[in-house]
């Protein structure tokens, strides 16, 4: 009997990538438009990818099997 293989997430793989060490990094949201209202200090944060929070990993790494 053949192990069945997983199938990547395509909408997952497009927001999320592994790192070497295989934490998940992910872009910061509000980062699209109305910045006129966001301070320079806080759109230049948002430039800066992050981590996935521990509670949403194991969902998140369900999604990106490989």
């Amino acid at each position: 009997m053949a192990k069945l293989k997983l199938k990547t997430h395509k909408g997952a793989a497009k927001r999320f990538r592994k790192t070497a060490t295989g934490k998940i990094k992910r872009s910061r949201a509000f980062a699209r438009h109305i910045f006129t209202t966001k301070s320079p200090a806080r759109k230049r944060r948002l430039h800066q990818a992050t981590l996935v929070d521990p509670a949403d990993m194991p969902r998140v790494q369900e999604m990106l099997p490989y």
